[in-house]
């Protein structure tokens, strides 16, 4: 029996990560997906199991280390080690510099900035022992293009960005691809339904991302395509 690859994707209960998560059990990936909201999840798994697919749902929250740590120790007995890892769990508050709190600022840089690094530091050393891994970061057009009233998720996207470029060149030599998407914007509940509607010909469908996504994974053993912006087709807002 063929044993599949496994992928773990954060966030994976909604927009692009539930995409993600479709995408690569299609395609005969055993699928992992954690997040805080774990009734979400349970009903993406369901799906995708339902499906003929092969997916299983964590509770787990970026923000606390040891949450992560401790899920992965669990995937780790259960399933193996991860040969992907997709980072895509992500906040914001749409708000002027002056209106975000403290508590809003700390929550978008734990979550989009040291989610991000704590899930790379727990999977990066089996990674390096094995010789080979996959860590997909999902960032924004935000890291490096301005937009009114989103300065602290800017400087989220901005700092996971320079962040796993670096890490990028760290890891390359042990047969690891650090693979960077800055998607524009899409489809996913950090917007109302009603904003969707406004911004129908700017926006991004999940799917689009995910199938960018499945390529870059898949991508020829010899290449490296390191990093992609995925914008919609009329440009941002």
């Amino acid at each position: 029996m063929k044993i599949k690859k496994i992928v773990w994707i954060t966030g994976g209960g909604s927009g692009i990560g539930e995409a993600i998560a479709k995408e690569f059990a299609k395609n005969s990936y055993l699928v992992i997906i954690s997040g805080r909201r774990i009734e979400k999840l349970k009903k993406v798994a369901t799906e995708i199991n339902k499906k003929g697919g092969e997916c299983f749902s964590l509770k787990m929250d970026v923000r606390d280390f040891e949450s992560v740590k401790i899920n992965y120790k669990y995937i780790l007995k259960k399933f193996g080690s991860p040969e992907v890892l997709v980072n895509n769990a992500a906040v914001t508050y749409f708000k002027k510099f002056t209106d975000t709190s403290i508590s809003e600022f700390e929550e978008i840089i734990s979550t989009n900035l040291k989610g991000y690094f704590s899930t790379l530091k727990i999977v990066l050393p089996k990674m390096i022992k094995n010789n080979f891994g996959i860590c997909v970061n999902i960032h924004s057009v935000a890291a490096i293009k301005t937009f009114k009233n989103s300065s602290v998720y800017s400087a989220s996207k901005a700092g996971a960005h320079a962040m796993t470029k670096c890490i990028r060149e760290e890891v390359r030599g042990f047969g690891i691809r650090v693979i960077d998407v800055l998607p524009g914007t899409v489809e996913t509940e950090m917007w109302s339904k009603k904003d969707i509607k406004k911004l129908k010909s700017s926006i991004l469908k999940p799917k689009s991302v995910a199938e960018v996504v499945f390529t870059l994974v898949n991508q020829s053993n010899n290449s490296h395509i390191e990093e992609v912006v995925i914008r919609p087709q009329n440009g941002d807002l």
